[in-house]
């Protein structure tokens, strides 16, 4: 089993050994320490989406549970895609992202990617803070009454389409003339 901690997130094999895989205490862990530095940085929302992965849900679950348990505000987006995810934080001027997803890796992988509140990826100094109040494992949570919020919006992906479909240099004549048959076609208006 492998527990990958890098900069660009936390990624390793479901299941396993405690520290040695992304175990559910793994996935908490990280959740909480990335929710700690929004927190302290005077933040309240983060968006959350994920990939169709088995274990996404289950990823999903615990990641939101903590942050809401922490105190955040979190927009659940469901299903979606890494710029999706980039695009709503800026969108919906939230304070940070984390994308649930171990892109191109075998199915038993999975990962929590950090962004910042521009929608990138964290820093190499955010992430070496995030391994320290996780190795540290200090947290104040708040009572019942200062719990975190869920909002769920399951059309990001049409909204980012519906983004891209407005920037000048896109000819959506021309795509339209193409007859292409995807999916998304129906939201070029």
């Amino acid at each position: 089993m492998t527990l990958i901690k890098s900069i660009s997130g936390i990624r390793g094999t479901i299941g396993g050994e405690q520290g040695k895989a992304l175990t559910p205490i793994d996935i908490s862990k990280f959740s909480l320490a990335f929710g700690k530095m929004v927190l302290d940085r005077g933040g309240k929302t983060v968006v959350i989406g994920r990939d169709a992965r088995i274990s996404g849900l289950m990823v999903q679950s615990l990641v939101t549970g903590n942050l809401m348990g922490i105190g955040l505000n979190v927009i659940d987006l469901g299903l979606s895609t890494t710029p999706t995810v980039e695009m709503a934080v800026v969108m919906e001027k939230a304070d940070a992202g984390i994308i649930i997803t171990a892109s191109h890796n075998p199915k038993q992988w999975n990962a929590l990617k950090l962004l910042n509140e521009k929608g990138e990826f964290i820093s190499d100094i955010d992430g070496k803070a995030i391994l320290k109040i996780a190795e540290i494992n200090e947290y104040d949570f708040p009572e019942v009454d200062k719990l975190g919020s869920l909002t769920v919006i399951t059309d990001y992906i049409e909204k980012h389409i519906q983004k891209i479909l407005a920037l000048p240099l896109v000819d959506v004549n021309a795509v339209k003339k193409k007859n292409i048959q995807l999916w998304w076609m129906p939201l070029i208006r």
